[in-house]
């Protein structure tokens, strides 16, 4: 299979150039946005899957094909807000998490059509404000399932994906976020250090299949107050398990608002020998499941972060709307970016702690 860009190629070097100059503001959350169109099943199947035999009622990925002007609307939205980097609608698009609603075979059309939509509201305003370009950010989410833990406490052992599985689901996905106009690749809410393993491994091997390399973002999720993932690792051992990888930013989002994030994003900051990229929620879910950090509020917290040190890259996850983003913008404006720690050439070793051997 080959991935030919539609446009010209955003390399890491480029990238990172830029990074080096300004700090760099990402979208907020689609599916906040996408609940305030209060979609009904009726929208979700439009006219192509009306006769689909399950519900599709929340399967936002789909709606990429079903219901596309909603989908670019709320893209133009964050554009409009001051977002440089827009995130592909392709959270849950891999052939994996697609089996929920029998939509498997789908998967590489939603996630190349996801590109081309968030890649036509970034040439919109590119070419309104040539001097501010635009990106895509092609999504690669954690799938439904973990190779690391077991999903049935009768049997530790057992697994209900394996890593070949997550291999071939992520390569599907990534090659045809490519096609549709993606610059960046981003595995992103990692809860599963191996799922984000097999994701790398097949977005390399994508890479080495087509001949040239994208800039890769890798963006993590520290679950709660423990301060580790879901499948058990520190920041610092999540970071030494795949750096490796050679990202051009590595990075938290999910789970924690900005005020209980931010310990973690400076232990990452202080450690991280590339860039720094955060997108937390807009605080945590009340009991109606909604999020009530306010966008000024937020922006307070993320002025902080930035007059830190901290930040290269950054936006905003569930509940955060345009309204955040611009307000998040408009305090990161004129900061000076983060810079990242000098390369060590430590020897460094991961398990649930992180172990660094000084030479």
């Amino acid at each position: 299979m080959s991935s030919k860009p539609t446009t010209a190629r955003l390399t890491p070097q480029a990238l990172s150039t830029l990074l080096s100059t300004r700090i760099l503001v990402l979208d907020g959350a689609m599916g906040t946005m996408i609940q305030s169109y209060q979609l009904q099943e009726a929208d979700y199947r439009g006219e192509e899957f009306a006769d689909w035999p399950s519900d599709l009622k929340g399967n936002n990925d789909l709606l990429v094909l079903s219901k596309p002007d909603v989908i670019l609307e709320i893209h133009r939205q964050y554009l409009a807000a001051g977002a440089d980097i827009l995130e592909t609608n392709s959270f849950n698009a891999t052939p994996i998490a697609m089996a929920d609603y029998d939509m498997s075979h789908l998967s590489a059309r939603i996630n190349r059509e996801s590109a081309a939509l968030a890649r036509k509201a970034c040439d919109e305003f590119t070419a309104l404000t040539p001097d501010k370009p635009r990106y895509v950010a092609g999504v690669l989410g954690p799938t439904n399932r973990t190779a690391s833990i077991s999903p049935d406490v009768n049997d530790p052992g057992y697994r209900n994906v394996d890593f070949d599985t997550l291999v071939a689901a992520y390569t599907e996905s990534t090659h045809a976020l490519i096609e549709g106009g993606a610059d960046i690749i981003m595995l992103e809410t990692i809860f599963d250090t191996l799922n984000a393993k097999a994701a790398a491994f097949a977005v390399l091997q994508v890479f080495d299949e087509i001949g040239y390399k994208l800039p890769v973002m890798i963006s993590g999720t520290i679950t709660d107050a423990s301060g580790r993932t879901l499948s058990g690792q520190t920041t610092e051992a999540f970071y030494n398990s795949l750096a490796h990888v050679e990202p051009v930013t590595f990075g938290l989002n999910c789970a924690l608002g900005p005020d209980l994030l931010r310990p973690y994003v400076e232990t990452l900051s202080g450690i991280s020998e590339c860039y720094v990229s955060v997108h937390p929620n807009a605080g945590l879910p009340n009991e109606f499941g909604e999020y009530d950090l306010g966008a000024v509020e937020m922006a307070a917290e993320i002025k902080d972060w930035a007059a830190q040190g901290f930040l290269n890259i950054v936006g905003g996850c569930c509940g955060t709307t345009p309204e955040h983003i611009k307000a998040i913008s408009d305090v990161v404006a004129g900061v000076k970016p983060r810079q990242p720690k000098a390369v060590s050439h430590q020897f460094n070793l991961a398990g649930l702690e992180a172990f660094s051997l000084e030479w």
